[in-house]
């Protein structure tokens, strides 16, 4: 029995299948001009989102802000997975959630009013950003029957990338936090 038109039949076909592959786009490939949301902003491109990395990356933290301002786990959760995913999004949960356990933050007292970027870079890989990022949060805190007025600046590593349609970060390295700037106590106007 020959068998090389088997072997010839089976190369053929492996030949064929390594061509489509490499010629045709997997589902996992992205457009140049394919367009994600991001809150508050216009749908961007992947190198729109690297030409205005300055304005998506704080549009991304203040939802995390608005997060950690909530104290119900479930809407955390959610509020955060509007702007996270995988790594990050398991970060920043266990992050606001161990905060919560810890007996702090019990009632949501922050309104945060500025995210200002400092020394920032982006590098692109492919659909993902690396953004080494440096920022100050400007917003008030409140205790009882006083606020106080915070600055504090953050640096970290972060990776943004298009998930399901959206700008979504999907690596967060915390890697500073200075609270030198702390600001200052004043009274809570009155609610009544």
């Amino acid at each position: 029995m020959n068998r090389a038109p088997i072997f010839v039949g089976f190369a053929v076909l492996a030949v064929v299948a390594v061509a489509t592959m490499v010629l045709l786009p997997s589902k996992d490939m992205l457009s140049e001009t394919a367009e994600f949301t991001a809150p508050g902003l216009d749908p961007m491109t992947i190198e729109d989102a690297r030409a205005e990395f300055w304005r998506l990356t704080p549009a991304l933290l203040l939802v995390v802000y608005d997060a950690f301002g909530e104290t119900e786990e479930s809407t955390i959760y959610d509020t955060l997975a509007s702007v996270t995913h995988g790594d990050a999004l398991e970060y920043l949960y266990l992050e606001r959630v161990g905060a919560m356990a810890g007996g702090g933050l019990e009632e949501a007292d922050q309104t945060i009013h500025e995210i200002k970027l400092l020394n920032t870079r982006v590098a692109r890989d492919g659909g993902t950003l690396a953004i080494d990022a440096s920022w100050q949060v400007i917003g008030t805190v409140g205790h009882a029957e006083h606020l106080h007025v915070r600055g504090n600046t953050y640096s970290a590593d972060l990776s943004v990338s298009p998930i399901e349609g959206a700008w979504r970060i999907t690596d967060f390295e915390l890697l500073e936090v200075n609270r030198d700037t702390a600001g200052e106590t004043f009274l809570a106007p009155q609610t009544n």
